[in-house]
């Protein structure tokens, strides 16, 4: 069974930092794509960056610049450094991954969500 459990959110000023964590587990061998998403209130989820195993990388218009996607294929986790954060940036945000191995060879096609974390900026 996969889990995904992330953590770093919080509260912040705007023009402040946060970093999120988001650690992979259920005898997962290697991911191909992990990203992160968030949802505002009253506002549809949106893609925030993704990073595949080749290193691509994808990120919203919002926050290229401001906004890092890395990841430890080791420790199977993915981190997203959040800097200069705007109140606009406030939103519950998701950890998702895509086209798992697994210990053993079995290759899993399907996504994964994690719970979220919320974080919010002050102005």
């Amino acid at each position: 069974q996969v889990q995904l459990v992330e953590s770093g959110g919080g509260l912040v000023q705007a023009g402040g930092s946060l970093r999120l964590s988001c650690v992979a587990s259920g005898r997962i061998r290697s991911i191909n794509t992990m990203g992160w998403y968030r949802r505002a209130p009253g506002k549809q989820r949106e893609l925030v960056a993704t990073l595949t195993t080749g290193r691509s990388t994808n990120y919203a218009d919002s926050v290229k610049g401001r906004f890092i996607i890395s990841r430890d294929n080791a420790k199977i986790t993915v981190y997203l450094q959040m800097n200069s954060l705007q109140p606009e940036d406030s939103a519950a945000y998701y950890c998702n991954v895509a086209g798992l191995t697994y210990i053993g060879g079995f290759y899993d096609p399907s996504d994964y969500w994690g719970q979220g974390t919320q974080v919010t900026v002050s102005s």
